[in-house]
């Protein structure tokens, strides 16, 4: 039992990581677009590729060095 729920556990991570590497990815693509096109000039496939690499990289690393919230215990 431990051991598949180590297995699912990388799973579920594994696939985490892929489809936000997916979603930015085809998110920058469509915003490369869109500026490209109202700026005038043509679309560039590596320069919508690289940004949305530098994008998932930034969603993971953000997280990580951000500090943790503290507990309070006053109602809000």
């Amino acid at each position: 039992m431990v051991r598949y729920l180590k297995r699912l556990y990388f799973e579920v991570n594994s696939v985490r990581y892929i489809m936000t590497l997916f979603w930015s990815i085809l998110l920058m693509l469509m915003l490369t677009y869109v500026v490209s096109s109202m700026m005038g000039v043509a679309f560039n496939l590596t320069t919508a590729l690289t940004l949305g690499i530098i994008a998932t990289i930034a969603i993971f690393i953000f997280p990580a060095v951000l500090p943790e919230p503290t507990e309070t215990d006053g109602a809000h």
